[in-house]
């Protein structure tokens, strides 16, 4: 596949750190205009995506309530916290603030660009389809195009992805690696999910190149070389995410491939997962009930438990893979108990 010429991943991160070291202080106490805030709040939530940090986004979450509690007539303030709102799959809240937001005089392609996100997170594909096609066709860009790429990874049109990725890629304009990673990520998870280990493997490595320190793209990456049978790889590739990360994935996944290694650490892993599990729930349920239920089925070993969120998950969001996991933890549970 063919990779842009960028800025090098390490130091792009690093400016992303400054970034938001320079509006830290004043945007934190309300100081800083509102475009500050809300430029604030994109970076907390960038940084997030690419570090794993649960943390980013529940200060992104903060400063966004907060915002919008001082700038009640701001139309950014409540695209800001719609942003927010749906990283937390709180998709009826999200969708209240665009329409907030609309009301406000926001641009309508902005406001339309932040439904169709929340519209594909509810598994609403074919209003997201409507929406993000018709931006491509108005205005082909990286942007448009990219996000109508993940949209087909999603559906699991893989063919439609590839082409759609390939032309995202020669759009590009912007020296920044973040959005490239990003984007193979996208492509990276699309093929895992179709089981072509081979070619997500090469998605993931290419991410990773853009962004050496893309923490879950090194997950993913430590999954696939897991399935093919490199479990200390695997493992050494996991075991400074789950020692340094406030997300529990990367403790599920040891705890996974520990077990299925014969490795003692297994059920240190899981414990340490389990508890951050329970305590995300108890926070953000809407968000983590469907890693959740992925862990409890497996490594967790508490299918009942599994079945309980994977029924939330899939009250919250119509889509195939939280169909195929509230069926699976049905399986489970009907074969537990037979």
């Amino acid at each position: 596949m063919t990779e842009a010429m960028v800025t090098d991943g390490t130091i792009a991160l690093r400016n992303l750190e400054a970034q938001i070291a320079g509006l830290q202080p004043e945007a934190a106490q309300c100081r800083a205009p509102i475009d500050e805030r809300v430029r604030l709040i994109d970076l907390l939530a960038l940084r997030g995506s690419i570090m794993g940090t649960i943390a980013d986004y529940e200060r992104a979450q903060e400063l966004a309530d907060r915002l919008v509690h001082v700038a009640i007539t701001a139309a950014p303030a409540f695209l800001a916290r719609a942003q927010a709102r749906a990283v937390f799959h709180r998709f009826a809240d999200a969708l209240e603030d665009l329409e907030v937001a609309e009301r406000l005089g926001a641009d309508a392609d902005v406001v339309n660009r932040e439904r169709a996100a929340v519209f594909q997170g509810l598994g609403r594909y074919d209003e997201a389809f409507a929406i993000r096609e018709e931006a491509a066709h108005r205005s082909p860009s990286f942007e448009s195009l990219g996000a109508l790429t993940t949209l087909h990874a999603e559906r699991g049109e893989t063919e439609r992805a590839v082409r759609l990725h390939a032309e995202s890629v020669r759009r590009y304009r912007g020296i920044s690696p973040l959005p490239l990673a990003m984007l193979d990520f996208q492509l990276g998870t699309m093929w895992m999910h179709e089981g072509q280990l081979d070619r997500a493997r090469d998605h993931l490595i290419a991410a990773r190149r853009y962004v050496p320190a893309y923490a879950p793209a090194q997950g993913h990456f430590a999954e696939v070389e897991a399935e093919l049978g490199k479990f200390d790889l695997a493992i050494a590739l996991l075991i400074p995410l789950a020692t340094t990360s406030d997300d529990p994935d990367y403790a599920a996944q040891l705890a996974r491939i520990c077990a299925d290694a014969g490795y003692p650490d297994a059920r240190y892993w899981r414990e340490r997962a389990a508890a951050r599990y329970d305590e995300l729930i108890a926070l953000h349920p809407e968000a983590f009930a469907d890693h959740a239920a992925d862990f409890w089925l497996g490594a967790g070993a508490e299918p009942e438990k599994a079945l309980r969120l994977a029924r939330m998950n899939f009250t919250i969001r119509k889509t195939p893979r939280a169909g195929a996991l509230l069926s699976r933890a049905v399986a489970v549970c009907e074969a537990a108990s037979a």
